[in-house]
């Protein structure tokens, strides 16, 4: 990685923990203002890199043991759709989980802050829920 990018990481990862940052205008606004302008997708690559996600309404970066899934509970919701509840600040990890390793049926996700919905074909609705068991069962 060249120098320029790993200091933007550095510097990305001190505005985190020295700021209650919610969203990523404000982070390229003080990325901007320490002389660094970058792009939304690009943000969100480095973001993405960095292992940071958004916990309880704050960027924070989550370290891979701090990643273990809490329980959740999986209800259908005819015809189409499965819910996910989790603890809170845990659906956006679980939804990407969920994304990293689709099953056929399943046909996207969105994840709030501790609710998953999972859009699924109707004629594969319990291959998707199955799948779903074994995903967070894993976790």
């Amino acid at each position: 990685m060249h120098r320029i990018c790993m200091h933007v990481d550095e510097l990305i990862l001190r505005l985190l923990e020295a700021h209650p940052i919610a969203d990523q205008t404000d982070l390229l606004a003080r990325l901007s203002v320490e002389g660094h302008a970058l792009t939304q997708s690009t943000l969100s690559r480095r973001l993405k890199r960095l292992g940071v996600q958004k916990v309880q309404g704050r960027y924070r970066r989550v370290e891979a043991a701090a990643q273990a899934m809490p329980e959740a509970e999986v209800s259908a919701v005819p015809p189409n759709l499965l819910v996910v509840r989790t603890a809170p600040g845990f659906a956006q990890a679980l939804g990407l989980a969920l994304d990293r390793d689709p099953v056929a049926g399943q046909m996207g996700t969105l994840a709030g802050d501790d609710t998953v919905f999972v859009a699924v074909l109707p004629e594969r609705m319990e291959d998707v829920r199955a799948h779903l068991a074994r995903v967070l069962a894993a976790r």
